[in-house]
């Protein structure tokens, strides 16, 4: 059981009636949903980070403008998440560049272990298997995992999956936006330019070595056939670590029913995420493309990969100048209105009818552009369950859907990994 006071809890039920003031909440519905939260293992499989916000003058200790820090994790109930190791890329499949993306991958991990070891040790543990999670979980701390978001940092050396394993990496997508040496990305769709048709002899490689060293595949952004293709050869469950229902809201990096039915054959598990434009699609939800190019824009001045609120960026000076400049645009061109709590959970609600309770799980992307109105930070993590309450779902499913179907395939891949012959 979480180790949460009653003063926090009471916190949790005045930001839920606050953020959804609007719906009528039965009061007895309202506590009845608290102590589930208080109950469950929440676990979110994607937060995005910035090394600069993992320093002694400036970390996770302090309620800063980012989406996900231990004082929003404590005031919304989330219990765990996944920070992530994540570095771009763009065409350049060269040794230097491979090289560059790699050290920013490994300065990623280091910022993760100095939080997890000497920022905040007492408050927040590194966990390596499913049996750390429930372990540290039970302590009281919050929990620390890592996930690689792009596999373009192992370059071409496969040893460098090992290394990224001993380091504390637990799941990985072999590419992100854009394809990589190891997979095509889900942005093919857009100009129907491929690199492999899936995946490249290479990433087939790299799948094996995933499996056989105990890290979980992740196949939220690379293409549909190099999943369809990652069903094919893996000896292990897989997982989507932040991906939205294609069904609902036609995007490429959504899973359509095909293969979201392969997951659920797999055994694994689709962690849905709450991202505004995965969640809600149309006309209704599109941004104008004076819009789309003024973001862009913006983001480009600052450097910056996504999300309102410069949460990327370290400097506070550059942060403010940033948020201004966005607050400005949304003056000029108002953004269509957001995606809510309710919104995300009919994805939930489709894909549990779909492939069943076992296979559907929860994440965010904060900090990396995800968050929808009434989960638009840690904090609101109980609006989540709140609505999960409301329609119907009962403690044990929600259980699941927060942390047990994940646990479920980690421990899954942590086994055969542990039957696979060393090298």
């Amino acid at each position: 059981m979480t180790r949460r006071s009653p003063l926090l809890a009471g916190a949790m039920v005045c930001l839920a009636v606050t953020s959804l003031a609007a719906q009528d909440i039965d009061p007895k519905l309202l506590e009845r949903a608290r102590l589930i939260h208080q109950r469950v293992l929440s676990l979110d499989t994607h937060v995005d980070i910035n090394p600069g916000n993992f320093t002694a003058e400036r970390n996770y200790t302090q309620r800063l403008p980012s989406q996900v820090n231990l004082p929003k994790m404590d005031e919304g109930g989330l219990d765990a998440v996944f920070l992530i190791v994540f570095v771009g890329q763009g065409n350049d499949f060269t040794p230097e560049g491979y090289a560059r993306a790699h050290a920013a991958a490994l300065e990623k991990f280091d910022a993760i272990h100095r939080l997890t070891e000497q920022i905040a040790p007492e408050r927040i543990e590194l966990a390596l298997t499913a049996a750390d999670v429930r372990r540290i979980h039970a302590s009281g701390k919050k929990v620390a995992l890592i996930g690689i978001e792009n596999g373009y940092p192992l370059g071409t050396d496969l040893t460098n999956v090992k290394k990224f394993y001993d380091r504390g990496g637990r799941y990985l997508s072999l590419a992100h936006n854009g394809h990589s040496q190891l997979s095509d990305s889900n942005t093919g769709e857009r100009d129907s330019v491929w690199l492999h048709n899936g995946l490249s002899p290479l990433g087939r490689q790299v799948i094996a070595e995933l499996n056989r060293v105990g890290i979980m595949v992740d196949i939220s952004h690379p293409s549909k056939q190099s999943m369809m293709q990652t069903l094919e050869l893996t000896r292990a469950p897989i997982i989507a670590s932040h991906s939205a229902v294609r069904a609902l809201c036609n995007h490429s990096r959504n899973l359509d029913d095909e293969q979201l039915l392969g997951l659920k054959k797999n055994g694994g598990v689709a962690q849905l995420v709450a991202f505004n434009g995965y969640v809600k699609c149309g006309p209704a939800s599109a941004e104008s493309p004076e819009r789309v190019q003024a973001l862009s824009d913006l983001r480009a001045k600052y450097g910056v990969t996504g999300g309102r609120g410069g949460n990327q960026l370290a400097d506070s000076t550059q942060r403010a100048a940033f948020q201004a400049e966005m607050q400005d645009l949304d003056r000029r061109l108002p953004p269509p209105p957001r995606a809510t709590v309710s919104d995300f959970v009919d994805h939930i609600d489709y894909a549990v009818k779909l492939i069943g309770i076992d296979h559907v799980g929860i994440s965010s992307d904060f900090d990396g552009g995800g968050g929808v109105s009434g989960w638009s930070d840690a904090s609101e993590t109980f609006n989540v369950t709140l609505e999960l309450v409301r329609r119907g779902y009962t403690e044990a499913q929600i259980a699941k859907m927060w942390s047990g179907n994940l646990l479920r395939v980690m421990e899954a891949v942590e086994k055969v990994a542990a039957r696979s012959p060393t090298p």
